[in-house]
């Protein structure tokens, strides 16, 4: 039996697991849930995340990059991440912040040193996502972008884990983006440097990767700015769609200090 797309979310403040199903969201324990009722979060607890950089020839060209030799690697850390719908804040003071559509690649079972034609079989599901970055860091001197990538909600995830055995080719999944309804970010996972089985097998060479680890395989070319008050839509194929609207940092931080001032 095929199992189905799993989720996360606040449901009258605590946390339920969602089932997609019929196009509509079921609790699993079977009640029908209207989306807006949800608060959602990142579809699975996250402990160790994995990206890649420049992992799509003509994403390397338009940043009028070299390819790298081998896969470029750097973390992504928990204070990122954050859920579908949720607002994703732009810093304040900085000048070029990027979406990054990607598809994420959640491992099922312990892989270390996996061959590449083993390496799909360690593979539990897949979701959307947005590996947002401030380019304004993205200089030598940030290298790995450990700060351009890691600001708080700069990885939303989900909505849903698409179990692999939905996803019959990795290698030949549509990614787009769109920023306010407008296409911005076109691309196809066929287009990779390295496939999702190679850098599992790349990975896993140096250290252990275990059941809920994550990989963040790249973006294909198509980045563009983002600002305050926009709509950024991530898709991957035909998994549900993840959508952030962007907010001001400045903005927040007044909305959150007359709240303060209010219950004080």
């Amino acid at each position: 039996m095929t199992r189905p797309l799993t989720g996360r979310a606040l449901l009258d403040g605590r946390q339920v697991a969602v089932v997609r199903q019929d196009d509509g969201v079921v609790t699993v324990d079977g009640r029908t849930v209207a989306a807006g009722a949800l608060t959602w979060l990142p579809p699975l607890d996250l402990r160790t995340v994995i990206a890649i950089a420049l992992n799509y020839r003509d994403h390397a060209a338009e940043l009028e990059l070299e390819e790298p030799e081998q896969p470029a690697l750097f973390p992504k850390f928990a204070n990122a991440a954050t859920g579908h719908g949720q607002p994703v804040i732009r810093p304040l003071g900085i000048r070029f912040m990027h979406y990054e559509t990607e598809l994420a690649v959640v491992i099922g079972r312990r892989a270390r040193r996996v061959r590449a034609e083993d390496a799909l079989g360690h593979v539990d599901a897949y979701t959307i996502a947005n590996d947002l970055v401030v380019r304004d860091f993205v200089i030598n001197h940030f290298r790995p972008p450990i700060k351009p990538k890691n600001f708080d909600t700069f990885l939303p995830m989900g909505p849903f884990l698409v179990p692999a055995e939905r996803v019959a080719d990795p290698q030949d999944l549509a990614i787009r983006t769109f920023v306010n309804g407008e296409l911005r970010q076109e691309g196809n996972t066929r287009d990779m440097i390295h496939s999702v089985a190679e850098l599992i097998a790349y990975v896993s060479e140096f250290m252990t990767l275990m059941p809920g680890d994550v990989l963040l395989t790249g973006t294909p070319k198509g980045i563009s700015h983002v600002h305050a008050g926009d709509v950024v839509r991530c898709e991957v194929a035909d998994f549900p769609p993840l959508e952030n609207p962007v907010v001001a940092e400045e903005d927040l931080t007044t909305e959150r200090a007359r709240v303060e001032g209010a219950t004080a």
